[in-house]
């Protein structure tokens, strides 16, 4: 198909796909039958299965799959701001967007790769982003599916006019859960934060 993956076991698989629109999808599976696909639309996350099948992703049944939209569900990638605190819209412009596979990734170590399926995806800015956010940028993201099943997210973003700008930046995910009221968030008893059911109180 004119793109390429790279796989250093041979147990891995890599497969592009096209989803109901003809956008195209990137397949992980690791040997033990876990897997996850990534849209090029938002560079999302849309699906992660574990060795049994069961997906551990949450997709809205009202989702909208096609561009301009960002789909309400899996992980989204939140930049260049995260919440509605900035000139942009709600989360900014990259989960909006088509990505492309990158031809040119970071350099590859033993660690990201051993044992994994993955791909390297990457988004630059356009003339019409630019006008928005006048900010030159290359955003890399690579996913990465392991042999246990873990799913990894590395991003990396680059400043390519050397001007700084400041962003926020969130993989914004979707968890599928059997029961919203057995959930716990542990850890935040000492910080501050804010809350959205609450009215973003602390």
């Amino acid at each position: 198909m004119g793109h390429y993956a790279q796989v250093w076991d041979h147990k891995a698989a890599t497969e592009i796909i096209k989803d109901w629109n003809g956008i195209d999808q990137v397949v992980l599976r690791n040997p033990h039958g876990a897997s996850a696909k990534i849209s090029l639309h938002g560079g999302q996350v849309v699906s992660w299965r574990n060795d049994q099948g069961e997906e551990l992703l949450f997709t809205s049944n009202k989702a909208i799959f096609k561009p301009p939209k960002s789909m309400r569900g899996g992980i989204q990638i939140c930049y260049p701001q995260f919440g509605d605190c900035g000139s942009l819209d709600q989360h900014g412009f990259a989960r909006n967007k088509m990505w492309v596979i990158d031809e040119n990734p970071p350099p590859l170590n033993s660690n990201e790769t051993l044992g994994k399926s993955f791909v390297d995806l990457l988004l630059k800015p356009s003339e019409e982003d630019l006008k928005h956010w006048p900010h030159s940028f290359e955003f890399r993201l690579r996913v990465s599916l392991a042999v246990d099943g873990d799913l990894t997210l590395i991003s990396r973003i680059r400043n390519i006019n050397g001007k700084p700008f400041s962003f926020s930046f969130a993989y914004h995910t979707y968890l599928s859960v059997s029961d919203i009221s057995e959930v716990r968030i542990e850890g935040l008893e000492t910080l501050d934060y804010l809350d959205n059911l609450s009215k973003k109180s602390f």
